[in-house]
């Protein structure tokens, strides 16, 4: 089964399994609307009918539309860092330009092909929480405590500063290379690689 949200970002939190592939069916449904109808459009009702439960399953996890659309954000960066694990997993330790590959790539992966994603992102497109809870900070947050193990360094303040810098310059060409094409300007993409690396490279080299 895949990752639900971790429990701060529900009503309650499911315990039993049936509960959890409730919770799994009601995200996905969620997420397949967004791409259909858009944010604004989006009702716990349709949800509800889309994932084949009653209502009151979709208010017993969430008050409203915007709580069920940050839950999705936070599974989304969950299968996120899985995906980029299971790449690191592959590669030799200590290459960080490999490491910057699986985080790019996966998030490029994603952008392109999960459902909802284009909208709801790691939280981008629908800010909720306070800003110590921005999107970017806990992309970077999770990526400083998974890259630095892989890279044999310490994840103090200077090594999450450098990660922050590189996801938000990362997030903005990304971004930029999809507002040009639907499926991500290769030339803004190729830009971004090295823009990446070359800023990097003064710290990890």
């Amino acid at each position: 089964m895949k990752p639900v949200p971790h429990a701060t970002s529900l009503r309650r939190a499911p315990v039993q399994r049936r509960s959890a592939e409730r919770l799994t069916r009601i995200l996905d449904a969620c997420a397949g609307l967004l791409d259909e109808v858009g944010y604004d459009a989006l009702s716990t009702r349709a949800v509800a009918q889309r994932a084949g439960v009653p209502i009151g399953s979709v208010y017993r996890f969430f008050g409203n539309k915007r709580e069920m659309a940050d839950a999705l954000a936070q599974r989304n960066l969950e299968r996120y860092v899985e995906r980029v694990t299971e790449r690191l997993d592959k590669a030799r330790t200590g290459d960080w330009r490999a490491a910057m590959d699986a985080v790019l790539d996966e998030y490029l992966a994603m952008k392109r092909t999960a459902p909802g994603f284009s909208l709801v992102d790691f939280g981008n497109q629908i800010p909720v929480g306070s800003r110590h809870d921005e999107p970017n900070t806990r992309v970077s947050d999770r990526l400083t405590e998974l890259l630095a193990g892989y890279l044999g360094r310490t994840p103090g303040p200077d090594l999450r500063r450098v990660f922050l810098v590189a996801v938000e310059s990362a997030d903005t060409l990304v971004q930029l290379a999809f507002r040009i094409d639907p499926q991500g300007d290769e030339a803004v993409v190729s830009e971004t690689r090295e823009l990446l690396r070359a800023y990097l490279a003064r710290v990890l080299d």
